[in-house]
This record gives structure tokens, sequence and C-alpha cells, in this order.
């Protein structure tokens, strides 16, 4: 049911009427002003019945779906297909687990764009394997994240202004994210160790 709103011709699991004492059974006017209250608590009764449904994302009407995001910080856009947004709640706990994280942006990006990723990250460590030896340059702070469509033709390019939305929100505040839109996978890493394609 997608309205807790009055449904015209739902009938009520509990009539009223059937529920007066014995007198009030064959009286007409009674019958009648009960069945007008039947009318206006069977979406009551039927939302109370399926109120377990209402906590499961996959089952959850369109409209409660928005505030079950709220109740597990999750936010969700309303352009994004009603599938996506009930499987970014469903996982709200995975997702939170890895924010962050290059798993985590991959996820997301996977999830609600549909779309490959790969991230190129500098990493956050530096050593030397030589004793004495100077350390290496820090690093650039960069990520560099690819995406592409995972279904090839037009309908399915990837929208910049989408893609970046993502990414900022899944991107840690402290790194510069640089996003390139791929038309497809890039290639296996040529001789300088860069992607070819």
């Amino acid at each position: 049911m997608s309205s807790r709103a009055a449904v015209p011709g739902l009938p009520s699991p509990y009539p009223i009427g059937e529920l007066l004492p014995a007198l009030f059974a064959d009286d007409d006017f009674a019958q009648r002003f009960t069945a007008g209250l039947d009318t206006v608590l069977a979406p009551v009764f039927a939302t109370l019945d399926s109120l377990p449904a209402y906590f499961r994302p996959d089952l959850a009407p369109a409209d409660f779906l928005d505030w079950l995001a709220s109740w597990v910080a999750v936010e969700v856009d309303p352009a994004w297909p009603l599938e996506v947004r009930r499987a970014v709640v469903g996982r709200a706990v995975e997702l939170h687990r890895w924010r962050g994280t290059r798993r985590g942006l991959a996820e997301r990006l996977r999830l609600v764009l549909g779309a490959g990723v790969e991230i190129v990250d500098g990493g956050g460590a530096s050593w030397s394997t030589a004793a004495g030896a100077a350390p290496p340059p820090a690093s650039s702070g960069e990520v560099l994240v690819r995406v592409w469509p995972l279904r090839p033709g037009p309908a399915e390019e990837l929208d910049e202004d989408r893609v970046l939305s993502v990414v900022r929100a899944g991107c840690p505040v402290h790194l510069i994210c640089r996003v390139e839109i791929l038309p497809g996978p890039p290639g296996p890493p040529g001789p300088s160790g860069r992607a070819e394609g």
C-alpha cells in the first residue's frame, strides 16, 4: 500500500457494526453510522497490519523511504530511481562502515550510478628501503577517480554532475578528488605505468 490516506472501497478487517451489542445488530442507523467509521479506520488498520514492511527498504512506500533514509543517516537524491534509493538505504550500515575509503567510494559509485570504477590513490605513507636515504616526495593528496558506464549506448552515458555529487559525498575532505569520465574501461597499463586507451 503506497498511501496511508483514505482508500475507496477498502474493507475494514474489524467492522465496528459487528462488535456492537445485539440490540444494535438490526438497527439500520447504527450500522450505517459505524460503516462510515469503518471507512475512516480501514486505512489505519491496514497500515498497522503491515507496519513491519514500512521498516524494510525493499518494501517501504516511496514517501516513507525518504524518512527511513534519515533514520539511518543516508542522503538520497530524489532524482535517483526508486530501486537505487531502496538499495542505498538497505546497505546504509555497510556504506557507513566503508565511508571515506577507496572501497566505500567505489561501492557507492557502482550502486548509485551503475558505473565501473577505478580509483588511483597516491597513498598516505612513504618510506625508503635504504638506510639514511632521503625520503621520497610527499603524496600529492590527489585521488583520481575514473568511471565508465557498465552498459554501452548513449542512453547509459554518465551525467557529470551526478558523478561529481557522488564523489564529493564519498571522498574525504582532506583529499583532492579528480574525476575522469571514460567511454569504457581503461586499457591495460602501458610502459609508463599509466593506463592506455
